[in-house]
């Protein structure tokens, strides 16, 4: 009797579909947040890039310096008609050209110690009389510079994937950057055109 009942129940199928699937559905609802998630940031980042690229474009433009507050709402409006509880950050350093956006000014290393120190002379570019590692002057810049707009965007996870994977936070952060010369609509400073000599301290 009781052998015949092993048997029987060696042989009964019911209720493996729902096994295999409790096996796999972590795995599988991972995978399906994951990328729905990835999908939501991605779309997320388009919309800010572009929105950034058209407020850069408004920046450029005499004048452009007195309506900053809307500029950015514009971006902030795009942004936000997608993830209303995020937070953005904004930032304008204008250069005097291309070539001086996020690097630091040239110097002569003469003790080669990779330090400006000691007196060594330094291209002053932005005319502060300090060796800087980003030459770059807050705000729109003047007429002919090179600008770089930035928006750093914060914003909750739709999806609760940082449960599932580790390493993931709560929130996500993404950062988009336009750099444009403004119009020729003035004459560029003497100190965008011929940079003096500084020294290190």
């Amino acid at each position: 009797m009781i052998a015949r009942l092993f048997c029987l129940l060696r042989r009964d199928q019911q209720g493996v579909s729902t096994v295999e699937f409790a096996l796999i559905a972590p795995i599988l609802l991972t995978l399906v947040m994951g990328l729905l998630d990835l999908a939501y940031n991605v779309y997320t980042a388009q919309m800010l890039q572009g929105a950034v690229q058209n407020a850069a474009r408004k920046s450029t433009i005499e004048g452009a310096s007195g309506s900053h507050a809307a500029i950015d709402g514009v971006v902030t409006n795009a942004v936000k008609a997608i993830a209303p509880t995020a937070t953005l950050n904004f930032s304008r350093k204008a250069y005097n050209n291309f070539g001086n956006v996020n690097r630091p000014e040239d110097y002569d290393d003469v003790n080669a110690d990779g330090s400006c120190n000691n007196g060594e002379p330094f291209e002053d570019v932005n005319a502060n009389g300090n060796w800087d590692v980003d030459p770059g002057r807050a705000g729109f810049g003047g007429a002919r510079d090179a600008v770089l707009y930035s928006t750093t965007i914060n914003y909750p996870r739709v999806f609760p994937i940082f449960a599932f994977i580790p390493g993931q936070s709560r929130t996500f952060s993404m950062t988009a950057k336009v750099v444009l010369r403004n119009q020729p609509y003035g004459t560029q400073s003497n100190s965008a055109t011929a940079p003096i000599t500084g020294h290190c301290t």
